[in-house]
């Protein structure tokens, strides 16, 4: 129970920090430089100019529809780790323009506070996905593309995301809605590429006595694949199930949370998967 607290406290400070972190380069970087980089921040700034409230309430607003969506659509799982960043950011938005009103670019330019602004969001969002959270806004319309529209989910982000950098067209010069598109593109290869290594799978082996329980949740909530083998145990002889799947880092942290409530207990190995050659499912 002590542990279990621990960790609790441990992914509410990682969480904390990451969206601190997060919210200081949309200020710091993002605002400055007038570039909406693809996220509901930057689509905040572009309404900002239309609607008379600041871009923290913008962004509070449009963050709260879209949790409504998520919630509907694409699962309480999600919904529920996504909460916490997306009220935080806000928060932390406007905290930032109350300690440091009519703040300017620290760099003076325009390209460097693009550059400043990917390296330093990516920092934070590695520490949410860490610990299988967001601050919501794109991600959820990229889940929500990936499961209606059936697209890839880093394509669908990254559509989500270009979406919101060409509305940029609609209040900014044409160099600050061409580096919003390009800031837009190499977040995304920061993000994929360097920080997360999304493209590395890991195969996880369960062998625990509530596998029909932890099945049910691959399959509805992970909305992933899984194969069943019979283990027979050579102290024993006892025959258990064992579960083989393959997730992402990001399924892997909610697979591993999810395990440590279903069944403390289970035995887990974890290996690193480099390639997959499979014909994905229509």
């Amino acid at each position: 129970m002590m542990m279990k607290k621990k960790n609790v406290l441990i992914d509410l400070l990682v969480i904390i920090l990451g969206t601190a972190i997060i919210a200081a380069a949309v200020y710091c970087f993002m605002l400055p430089s007038n570039v909406s980089v693809g996220s509901v921040s930057a689509f905040g700034m572009v309404l900002h100019n239309f609607i008379p409230l600041p871009v923290s309430m913008i962004t509070l607003v449009m963050n709260m529809v879209l949790l409504v969506l998520g919630f509907l659509f694409v699962g309480k799982e999600f919904t529920a780790r996504t909460v916490i960043g997306s009220i935080l950011l806000p928060l932390f938005l406007g905290l930032y323009e109350w300690i440091l009103p009519n703040f300017q670019s620290l760099t003076q330019d325009q390209t460097l506070d693009v550059l400043c602004y990917i390296l330093v969001v990516s920092v934070g969002q590695s520490l949410l996905f860490s610990r299988n959270a967001s601050t919501g806004g794109i991600e959820i319309i990229g889940k929500l593309l990936n499961k209606y529209a059936h697209m890839e989910l880093g394509k669908a982000l990254a559509a989500s995301g270009m979406v919101v950098a060409i509305s940029s067209a609609l209040c900014y010069d044409t160099k600050s809605v061409v580096l919003a598109v390009l800031g837009t593109y190499f977040g995304g290869v920061v993000l994929d590429n360097f920080i997360f290594g999304m493209n590395i799978k890991r195969k996880v082996c369960i062998l625990s006595s509530k596998s029909d329980e932890i099945v049910e949740y691959i399959l509805h909530e992970l909305h992933s694949g899984a194969s069943l083998y019979d283990a027979v145990g050579a102290y024993d002889r006892t025959t258990r199930r064992e579960i083989n799947v393959i997730v992402d880092r990001q399924e892997y942290r909610a697979l591993m949370d999810s395990l440590r409530k279903v069944d403390p207990k289970a035995f887990i190995t974890v290996y690193s998967v480099n390639e997959i050659n499979y014909t994905p499912k229509k």
